[in-house]
């Protein structure tokens, strides 16, 4: 590929793109909408959610020459999250309405309680993140690093490895972790809350924009936008962040709502849909620009976009939260939590805790991964099929696993714990990116 000819790969991702769009702001903006079943219109969605990821990763990528690989790692995290935030400020604001006219969250209609609807998307999101899609990555880097190894290149399968300058990624989850783990104890996710989260993640991005930029690796379209003089480049990776994020805007919340329609068709329970069904559609952007990462034997930049998703999502979208809550319903009153919700927010938080001490030391090996998954598998397949007091009792149970878990695996690591938040918190970036993994 020459450096000024148009890339075909971009303009087919722009292509599939566009139906997708098309029909996501049809009823906005008065164009013509043919009515497809949902089932048709989760795939075209789906569809366009797919090519926007690739656009996403390639601007990433592109964006390196004049920023650092986290920083832009964290902005494509940003931008990828998005479906999660239409998602589930969708039904934060619907809560907030509802809460406003009502004075409380129990449903007119007798369906499912809308506050814990908002609650369930955000934490169905976050441990699919950790439970599903950090597994996912290592499972691709190994398999794709197997066949790189029988052509002779350097690899190492059964470990994704962290740079260094992820640290901070390491750190700040840990610090929003901890304060998560006071949520459980409450009745209401208030404004407070919300601007510690938001503080928290402000923290976060401070440090990160304090990181170099450094000469990356160019390939494909990558290289085709890279390679631009700067005032181009700049504006060109822009565009395609611009227009990602788009797509994904116009197209993630339909994707998630065209899901849980078909869910309902077929007999599904609401609760279950949001908490599960909907995060996984508006989580795949990012498990896609995760998985085109690890193929592409970027392991570090795989786990890493998925590890500033989780910061993203454990810091900013629980910190807007009780924002969109307040605006709705015009009260300074905090989002409610009832009781299911508590134990949701427990093991979440537990959840969270267990996967920083897995990363203290800067690597997911096959074994944590495995063991991510397993406990994610069981609570999940537990949450469908078995009684709700049944699910209860499995979540404390859960939850006080995690946390030992967690509790024996920072004991061992103590000196890669120290080490990690001295990195993560203070130490000059210089420094980290001449260490070895």
């Amino acid at each position: 590929m020459t450096q000024d000819r148009f890339p075909g790969r971009l303009a087919a991702a722009a292509a599939i793109c566009l139906p997708g769009a098309y029909l996501g702001t049809a009823d906005y903006l008065g164009l013509p909408h043919p009515g497809f079943p949902a089932v048709a219109d989760a795939m075209v969605f789906g569809i366009a959610i797919v090519g926007a990821a690739f656009v996403l990763a390639w601007a990433a990528e592109a964006a390196q020459v004049d920023i650092s690989a986290g920083l832009a790692i964290a902005v494509l995290a940003v931008v990828a999250v998005l479906p999660e935030y239409a998602v589930d400020l969708v039904f934060t604001y619907q809560a907030g309405q509802q809460f406003g006219e009502h004075g409380t969250c129990v449903s007119a209609e007798g369906g499912a309680n809308p506050c814990s609807l908002a609650l369930a998307n955000m934490t169905g999101a976050n441990r699919i993140l950790v439970g599903f899609g950090w597994p996912l990555v290592v499972l691709v880097a190994s398999i794709s690093a197997r066949r790189a190894a029988r052509s002779s290149a350097s690899t190492r399968p059964g470990r994704v490895s962290l740079a260094p300058t992820m640290s901070a990624e390491v750190v700040f989850l840990g610090i929003a972790t901890l304060y998560s783990l006071t949520l459980p104890l409450r009745t209401s996710l208030t404004l407070l809350d919300a601007a510690i989260f938001v503080s928290i993640f402000a923290a976060y991005g401070w440090r990160l924009a304090k990181m170099p930029a450094e000469q990356p690796d160019l390939i494909g379209v990558a290289a085709w936008a890279g390679g631009k003089p700067a005032a181009r480049r700049r504006t060109l990776v822009i565009s395609m962040f611009v227009a990602a994020g788009l797509v994904i805007l116009a197209t993630a919340e339909h994707f998630a709502h065209s899901l849980v329609d078909t869910g309902q068709q077929i007999g599904v329970d609401e609760f279950l849909l949001v908490q599960w069904i909907a995060p996984l559609a508006s989580e795949s952007p990012e498990l896609i620009v995760a998985c085109l990462y690890a193929v592409r034997l970027k392991a570090s930049h795989s786990l890493g976009t998925l590890l500033s998703s989780k910061v993203n999502q454990w810091t900013l979208l629980v910190g807007t939260i009780p924002v969109i809550f307040a605006i709705s319903a015009t009260t300074a009153h905090g989002l409610p939590i009832d009781t299911n919700q508590r134990l949701e927010l427990l093991i979440t938080a537990a959840q969270s805790l267990f996967a920083v001490s897995i990363l203290v030391n800067l690597g997911l090996t096959t074994g944590g991964a495995a063991t991510l998954f397993a406990l994610f598998a069981v609570q999940f397949v537990a949450s469908i099929t078995m009684s709700p007091r049944f699910n209860e009792v499995l979540i404390l149970v859960l939850s006080a696993l995690y946390t030992a878990l967690a509790a024996g695996q920072l004991l061992r690591r103590r000196r890669d714990c120290v080490r990690v938040v001295r990195d993560g918190l203070v130490r000059p970036f210089s420094e980290l990116e001449h260490r070895d993994t």
